[in-house]
């Protein structure tokens, strides 16, 4: 957990930990509280390095194939 927090922060990382936090200081502001959630949630994702799918949870599986391409013959029509 520890390793997950303080490494691999990139660009879109802090931008998220920068909206997280300007959202609790405006819901802190004008007194909402489903807003200081949502700012809350950013924040969290953003330090935790989650996102809707998880960690790396949205990358697709590359599909190896061992099959060799097979020729194709074609029959000319007249």
């Amino acid at each position: 957990m520890k390793e997950n927090v303080l490494r691999n922060w990139n660009f879109f990382r802090l931008l998220r930990l920068v909206i997280g936090i300007v959202i609790i200081v405006q819901a802190i502001i004008i007194k909402d509280a489903m807003f200081g959630v949502a700012g809350i949630l950013f924040a969290a994702m953003s330090v935790f390095n989650v996102g809707c799918c998880g960690a790396g949870g949205c990358a697709v599986p590359l599909k190896k194939s061992n099959e060799s391409t097979k020729e194709i013959t074609y029959d000319e029509v007249v």
